[in-house]
């Protein structure tokens, strides 16, 4: 239901566009890894998901199930809330794990949080944290790459550069692009998991940045 939700409102907000790598697709089990830059491209993200068949279940800052219809829709249906910075953080890598022994997609967001910046331009995926490789390492999941442009168009900044955005973005209707690379098989320490996958979605981000005319994909 929220994947198809994304789907309808997203082309409310922007002008959404969606490639792929040759050989992407999403297996059982597979574990989806994207590049995180505003509070609007999970859906963005889950949008362009849905557009190629795939539904997965999102790892989410807790903080979302307080939100009163947000919170029932992703308890409802068996979203992982991550309590960041708790004890309880730990469950959640439990749950995605079991989610993907039996089957299901899980998106993750390996930077664990939102960059500082308050401009609305794209930059390469800040540096990914332990989570993701340990789902690996629990599960052998194969890992897509995923890499998102444009969400920090709709809204990016202050509260009220944000609210701002959201107001303004049915008017404007900003251009956003997802591209899905290629499924990796990652093995090896943790280091050498997480350092590949940044990689990879950092050359995803690289491709939809660059379909956007964005700066920081199109100097390198």
């Amino acid at each position: 239901m929220l994947s198809r939700i994304a789907d309808t409102l997203v082309p409310t907000f922007g002008r959404l566009s969606v490639t792929t790598d040759p050989g992407a697709e999403f297996a059982p089990g597979t574990l989806i890894v994207a590049n995180h830059t505003s509070l609007a491209d999970p859906a963005v993200v889950l949008a362009a998901l849905y557009r190629l068949g795939a539904e997965p279940l999102i790892m989410a800052a807790a903080g979302l199930w307080r939100t009163p219809l947000l919170g029932r829709v992703l308890t409802r249906e068996g979203h992982i809330p991550v309590h960041r910075g708790d004890r309880r953080a730990a469950a959640a890598l439990d749950t995605a794990a079991r989610h993907l022994e039996q089957g299901q997609l899980v998106l993750i967001y390996a930077e664990g949080g939102l960059p500082r910046r308050k401009d609305a331009a794209e930059a390469a995926p800040g540096t990914f944290r332990s989570g993701m490789s340990r789902l690996v390492e629990r599960t052998n999941s194969p890992v897509v790459p995923v890499g998102q442009a444009g969400s920090r168009r709709v809204t990016s900044g202050s509260i009220a550069k944000q609210l701002s955005g959201l107001a303004t973005a049915p008017l404007r209707r900003p251009t956003l692009h997802v591209h899905v690379g290629a499924p990796l098989e990652l093995a090896g320490n943790h280091g050498g998991c997480t350092s590949r996958a940044r990689t990879a979605v950092t050359a995803a981000w690289r491709t939809a940045a660059a379909r956007l005319g964005e700066p920081a994909a199109l100097a390198v």
